[in-house]
Parts: C-alpha cells; sequence; structure tokens
C-alpha cells in the first residue's frame, strides 16, 4: 500500500505534514499538479529573480498554517471536528486552483466573463466527482469534498472556518505575504504568521483576535500595503503584464482572422475560440483545456512569434523575451486626444507600421489597492472584558481612514525604442 502520510520541507515553514489520505489524494489530482508549472507571482520575476515559487507551494504552505490555526483554536476550546478540519485544509488547498497562467493575465485575454475563483470552484466539482468511490459498500465516502466546498462557498454553518480560508486576516495572505516577502526578499513583507495564529478566538462564530496581539494585526495590515506597492503592483511588473496582454490580445485577433500561430493544443484553443463562462463547467472540453494549460504554453509561443510575419506580434514578443519591457511613466490626469496621436504617429514611423497598429505599442494603465475594506468581515479584537472592536478602532496607529483610502497611480507604458 502507498504510504500518504508525507512530510514535505517549506523553505518558508520548515517541515510540512500531509495529514491523512484525502489530502494526499487531492494533492496528486491532475488539477493541482499544474500549479506547480505556475509562477506564484506571476511577471514579478522581471523585478526580482527570485521570484520564482509556485503556486502549488504557496496551497500547501497555506494548507499548513490552517492546520496551525485550527490547533491553536482547538486549543482555546473551539469544537473543530476531525472532518471539519479536513474540509477546511482542502478548501484552503484548492483556493487557487482556477489560476491561468500568469496569474490575472488571462482574465483579461483569452476567456470572457469568468473569474479564476469561478473556474476554481468548478474544479473542485469536478475533483469531488473524482475521487468519489465507485464501490457501493462505501456509499458513506461519497462525495469527499462536500464540506470543503461548502466551507469555501460560505455555506457551511461555522462562518469561521470560511474567514479562515477568505476575509481580510486569513491564512491565505499569511503565506503569501511571508513567502512572497521571502522569495524576492523584501524584508518589509515579513508577517509574524505564527502568532498571528496564536493569538486567534471564535466569538459568535466570528474569527476575532485576542488583544494582546493587536500588534502582530497592525503589522500584517502595514506590510499588505508595502508589498502592493512594492512588490504585486511595481511598475516595472506591471509594465510586463500590459506588455503580455497586448501581446495576447494580439495573437487572438490574429487568430479570429485565420492566421495560423505557432502554440500548443491547450493555448491554440483559446485562441482560435471565443470562450465564454457558458463554455466553463466540469468536465467541459473548456475545462480539460483551461487544465492543461500552463506558464510553458505562453512563453513557447512568445518565443517563437518573434519569427511572426506580423510586425506587431514579432516586435512585442522579441521585447517580452528579451527583457526590454514597456517603459512606465506616472501621470498626472489621462493622456489627450492630441497626445495620443502624437504616439501613434510616433511608434507608426519608429516601428514602420500603420497608425491604427501603432496603438498596439502603448497603453494607459491605472494601479490601485487598498489594505482594509469595510465591505469586507472587519478584522474584529477581543478585549479582555469580552468586548470587542473593530481594528480601525482598536487600533492607536491606524485609523478606518488610513486603512481604507485606495490610492491609485495612472501610468502610460510604452514601447522601447
Amino acid at each position: 500500500m502507498t504510504n500518504k502520510h508525507k512530510i514535505i520541507n517549506d523553505p518558508v515553514f520548515g517541515f510540512l505534514n500531509i495529514p491523512n489520505d484525502l489530502l494526499y489524494d487531492v494533492l496528486q489530482h491532475p488539477y493541482v499538479q499544474r500549479l506547480n508549472r505556475i509562477r506564484q507571482l506571476g511577471l514579478s520575476y522581471f523585478v526580482y529573480p527570485g521570484a520564482m515559487h509556485s503556486r502549488f507551494l504557496h496551497s500547501i504552505g497555506a494548507m499548513h498554517l490552517m492546520q496551525e490555526g485550527i490547533h491553536s483554536l482547538r486549543e482555546k476550546g473551539v469544537q473543530i471536528t476531525d472532518t471539519e478540519a479536513t474540509g477546511a485544509m482542502v478548501a484552503i488547498l484548492l483556493h487557487d486552483i482556477g489560476h491561468g497562467p500568469f496569474s490575472h493575465v488571462l482574465e483579461h485575454t483569452l476567456v470572457d466573463g469568468i473569474t479564476h475563483e469561478e473556474i476554481s470552484l468548478m474544479m473542485m466539482e469536478q475533483i469531488n466527482q473524482d475521487l468519489t468511490p465507485d464501490n457501493e459498500e462505501q456509499i458513506w465516502q461519497q462525495r469527499p469534498l462536500d464540506e470543503a466546498i461548502a466551507i469555501f462557498k460560505d455555506e457551511y454553518p461555522r462562518h469561521f472556518l470560511h474567514q479562515l480560508i477568505s476575509s481580510q486576516l486569513d491564512v491565505d495572505r499569511m503565506d503569501y505575504l511571508c513567502r512572497d516577502s521571502f522569495f524576492c526578499g523584501v524584508t518589509e513583507g515579513s508577517v509574524a504568521s505564527a502568532r498571528l495564529l496564536k493569538m486567534l478566538n471564535v466569538r459568535d462564530d466570528k474569527l476575532v483576535v485576542e488583544l494582546k496581539g493587536i500588534y502582530s494585526v497592525e503589522k500584517f495590515l502595514v506590510a499588505r500595503r508595502l508589498m502592493y506597492w512594492q512588490v504585486y503592483l511595481h511598475k516595472t511588473s506591471v509594465a510586463a503584464e500590459q506588455l503580455l496582454i497586448k501581446i495576447l490580445s494580439r495573437a487572438k485577433k490574429l487568430a479570429s482572422e485565420g492566421k495560423e500561430l505557432f502554440c500548443s493544443p491547450a493555448l491554440h484553443y483559446f485562441l482560435y475560440n471565443h470562450v465564454t463562462a457558458n463554455e466553463f463547467s466540469a468536465g467541459s472540453e473548456a475545462m480539460r483545456q483551461y487544465a492543461l494549460l500552463d506558464d510553458s504554453d505562453v512563453l513557447s509561443a512568445i518565443k517563437a512569434w518573434i519569427t511572426s510575419d506580423d510586425r506587431v506580434l514579432s516586435l512585442l514578443s522579441a521585447a517580452f523575451t528579451n527583457r526590454q519591457l514597456f517603459r512606465g511613466r506616472l501621470l498626472t490626469e489621462p493622456l489627450s486626444d492630441e497626445e495620443k496621436q502624437q504616439m501613434k504617429e510616433y511608434y507608426a514611423g519608429k516601428c514602420q507600421v500603420s497608425i491604427e497598429d501603432a496603438e498596439w505599442f502603448f497603453v494607459e494603465h491605472a494601479s490601485t489597492s487598498n489594505t482594509y475594506s469595510e465591505k469586507d468581515d472587519s478584522i474584529d479584537i477581543l478585549y479582555n472584558d469580552g468586548t470587542v472592536r473593530d481594528i480601525a478602532g482598536a487600533s492607536e496607529i491606524l485609523d478606518l481612514k488610513s486603512l481604507t483610502r485606495k490610492p491609485r497611480k495612472l501610468y502610460v507604458f510604452s514601447y522601447r525604442i
């Protein structure tokens, strides 16, 4: 018999335990193994060369933190069954399973009207079917992921389990802040995940943080803001992403005109078909092709497109492959029609393309993020007398205005001549 109780050596948290057979079987599913071939930080490696870690590594790290969080809550008397614990761990293990190559780029180019969260849920349903036993004597084991899916969708009666997966202080964020800062070498993003988990408790079916953990929460929120502007929304990373979107959009346009392009079968499916949410469902052809798509499909295609006889696609692909990324310039106001026309004329002349095709060589883009949202579950601080206050009111150094402010940066990104 196969030994399914494995230990994984993680560079961030050390030795991680795969505690039961179901979690091992989920880890071995092709949908999950695909995450090994997708970078967690997309194109951030253009800025931070160490940012080569995969979404698989993030997922098992988040699963480990979920295990630690459940253990901490149990120590404080919160009753969590083994089935609930496994369900929560499966749910966080699969929370990112619907991500396409290079994070969100695919959502803006090759598929229409469906998010990676929706695809994640469909993939979870498919895994649930695949792991359902055929033996009628094992009827009690059927649909092993039902509880995990209910927790993921926040349809399970115990809301705090969903908060551990998706909230403003969840194990997903704890892992990616620790992991991304580690691999990028950005120490400002490091958070005290172990202490945060030790400070968690439950009141009225909601997660709360004990008062002595308030400073760790403050550091967590500050670290998140710093990581967004220093890593996730770094100007060069965004420039690389906008260049990639231009390349895939151009390839999609050429495909719609009947031009044959080199690409893998999976990428060919999305380039040559208008794939919308209606085509996606568990077991559908769109889902099958999506599950075969990863970073290598896109990178190999772009490398081949350098020799394309379409000048726009060739120039943009060569720029991406050789790291001649779009140049970013911060704007105080949107470009005027006159400025756009001047840029078109400039690139038409320099790149020897038509005025219409010159539009492919520049783009306006706004980056924005917020640290804390009033619309989501609040981060609640539990006082010694049993009262509960939102972190925005409990913190001495943070206030609601600073936490919820959404700074916005407007750029024009343009091709380097």
